[in-house]
């Protein structure tokens, strides 16, 4: 094998990875001096934020928004030079399609979670709010370590109060079954009431008085003007000007210690050496094709599968965790039509409730949530659907233009329109979403303590504390911390995952 090393000097460290995460390691490590060179085994940087156009109209074909009250999107967006470019959403009244018609979405409510029965009034049946209303005389459900979001909610307040809110809101994040995902980790602030309040409501209800108190202000959600997806190609840009390297079509087919730690006996594996080319030492191997790359520090800001590869040889523990992660499949239906020709309800979009057994998930009116959509292009309508969920494989098997025709059949059944588009098109995000089951926080550390031992190295992304933007962002700069030696960020996101899907109080 042919050897390089990454950068001359000391500091030389490899992310391997180039979503959000990776870019957003590498913005930081060059920041604090390091030398980088990120490495990508697809074709593009940018992993679920992806931009596109259809009917040549900017779009995003994957992640569109991101959540405005957590710092680190929005920092980091500035940080880059988009500043004048983040928009919040032109409405952000949505509705939700249930029990056979559109319903407003509700308000005053920690997802899908109401502090009072009235709050769902409408959305629930008149036994379903009934039902919300024998929680202050329940006695306390104990949750343990962790609990099922859909478990212990079902257990309060009954199951319409999942079915029919906090599974569709939980499954635009997730894709996941709300029955299955972790309290602790998804929604960690109902957690915490949880523990300290014996009603689920009035818990929820003090979540709301201290978000009321704080008086936050602006908006929950912020896009950016030209889609999401513009972020991690700043960011890459951003990198390269600072001197960072980065290569696509680069899968690392071997993560290995170049050397032992300092006072271990045994020997290096043949063919390893404990020097970069010039005579450095140098802590990690990374091979790449027929090269092999010499670094300090590796940051691994890749899927769990991936990440249990590359761990197996020197973190066998950690891959075995890694190896129990499931990940949920899922496909973006984008259809354009002539305005003229199609006449939507208000709103944003709406969610759909599995429990009533439609098709898609989700339709977000693009055209009405972005104003710069609309006003790029006043001729078109764009809109998008979401088809997919954790276990729902078969839906899946069918063709672009199967999920076309499912997708337009639900829209004209909701809504009305019965328009052709003028185009659509059909993106899948195969393994794309992570599931936090319950234990989630347990097997990270888990993980984490392995990684620990390995002076140099360092894991992030949504696998570990959060699949939304921010999330992924403040893991990354967890791990840079933590291959300098610091210790806090990661202990921080351990104890208190990231995710907060709808800024603490519900919208």
């Amino acid at each position: 094998m042919r050897e390089v090393q990454t950068r001359a000097g000391t500091g030389q460290v490899v992310v391997i990875g180039a979503g959000i995460a990776g870019l957003a390691a590498a913005h930081r490590l060059l920041e604090r001096g390091a030398r980088v060179t990120v490495l990508e085994a697809s074709d593009r940087v940018g992993g679920k934020l992806l931009p596109g156009e259809i009917a040549g109209a900017r779009v995003d074909l994957g992640a569109e928004s991101m959540l405005a009250r957590r710092p680190e999107a929005v920092a980091l967006a500035r940080e880059v030079g988009l500043a004048d470019l983040l928009q919040p959403p032109a409405t952000a009244t949505a509705s939700i399609w249930t029990r056979g018609a559109l319903r407003p979405m509700p308000k005053g409510h920690v997802m899908g979670v109401p502090g009072t029965a009235a709050a769902l009034s409408g959305v629930l049946s008149d036994e379903g709010l009934a039902r919300i209303e024998r929680d202050a005389d329940l006695p306390r459900t104990e949750v343990g370590d962790d609990v099922a979001v859909g478990e212990y909610v079902a257990a309060r307040l009954g199951r319409e109060v999942v079915d029919r809110l906090v599974e569709p809101l939980l499954g635009g994040v997730y894709a996941g079954d709300a029955y299955r995902i972790s309290m602790r980790s998804a929604v960690p602030q109902l957690y915490q009431a949880a523990r300290s309040y014996a009603s689920l409501t009035e818990g929820v209800r003090e979540i709301q008085a201290r978000a009321a108190a704080a008086r936050q202000t602006g908006p929950v959600f912020t896009g950016i003007q030209g889609g999401v997806g513009t972020l991690p190609l700043a960011v890459a840009e951003s990198v390269r000007a600072r001197g960072g390297e980065i290569l696509t079509g680069a899968p690392v087919t071997e993560l290995r210690r170049a050397a032992p730690p300092v006072g271990a006996t045994e020997s290096p594996a043949p063919g390893d050496d404990a020097s970069a080319p010039d005579g450095s030492s140098s802590a990690w191997r990374v091979v790449v094709g027929d090269r092999v790359l010499h670094a300090d520090a590796v940051v691994l800001a890749v899927p769990a599968p991936a990440a249990a590869r590359l761990l197996r040889t020197e973190a066998p523990g950690a891959a075995a965790e890694l190896d129990t992660v499931e990940y949920a499949s899922m496909a973006l239906v984008t259809l354009a039509y002539r305005r003229a020709e199609a006449d939507l309800p208000d709103g944003s979009g709406f969610l759909v409730p599995p429990v009533d057994g439609r098709t898609i998930k989700a339709s977000t009116f693009a055209s009405r949530k972005w104003g710069w959509i609309a006003e790029e292009n006043p001729d078109l309508i764009v809109l998008r659907t979401s088809v997919g969920r954790y276990g729902e494989t078969e839906i899946l098997r069918r063709d672009d233009a199967e999920l076309v025709d499912v997708s337009r059949l639900d829209l004209k059944a909701a809504t009305g329109l019965d328009a052709t588009p003028v185009a659509t098109r059909v993106t899948r995000w195969d393994d794309g979403l992570p599931q936090y089951p319950v234990g989630h926080h347990a097997r990270v550390a888990r993980v984490r303590e392995h990684v620990a031992r390995l002076p140099g190295l360092a894991v992030c992304g949504a696998p570990y504390d959060g699949v939304g933007i921010p999330a992924c962002i403040a893991s990354a700069h967890a791990a840079v911390d933590q291959i300098q030696g610091d210790l806090r960020g990661v202990e921080e996101l351990t104890a208190h995952p990231v995710q907060s899907l709808h800024g603490g109080a519900g919208e």
